[in-house]
């Protein structure tokens, strides 16, 4: 595929997980896509956490802040805003909102995504709905390199 294929894919992607309709996805990726860091093992299995995300966060909604293609994969860069009304992994609903940033990609055959993992700091999402205790790293751990 070509990057300006895959950013078309990226961006598609981003607006199924927007529209919250799970069943979208069956055009975009193949049966046994994979996402080792959140333990998927198929499409239905990401349905299934996207299920139960709409549930804990109903006015989930990820923004393009930048997406970047070339010919196997897609980076997006996304702002992601939502508010905690619903029970998410045991969470009971503490209707704070929550602004993150993510940067998922995803690995692109054929047309279809084959693979997904995203960077994200999951300390800092549980602070802000106040979870655990979270102020941030120290300014003398942040150094710039």
């Amino acid at each position: 595929m070509s990057s300006e294929e895959n950013l078309e894919i990226g961006r598609k992607m981003m607006e199924i997980v927007n529209m919250q309709d799970p069943e979208l996805l069956d055009d975009l990726l193949v049966p046994d896509y994979v996402n080792k860091q959140l333990k998927i093992q198929s499409r239905e299995d990401l349905k299934e956490v996207l299920r139960r995300q709409y549930i804990g966060f109903p006015d989930i909604h990820r923004t393009i802040e930048d997406i970047v293609a070339d010919e196997n994969s897609v980076w997006i860069k996304a702002r992601i805003t939502a508010t905690h009304t619903g029970e998410y992994r045991g969470i009971a609903p503490t209707g704070k909102k929550v602004v993150m940033e993510a940067v998922p990609h995803y690995r692109i055959v054929d047309g279809k995504i084959v693979e997904g993992w995203s960077v994200w700091n999951p300390i800092d999402y549980l602070g802000k709905l106040g979870v655990i205790e979270y102020k941030g790293f120290p300014d003398e751990i942040v150094q710039p390199v």
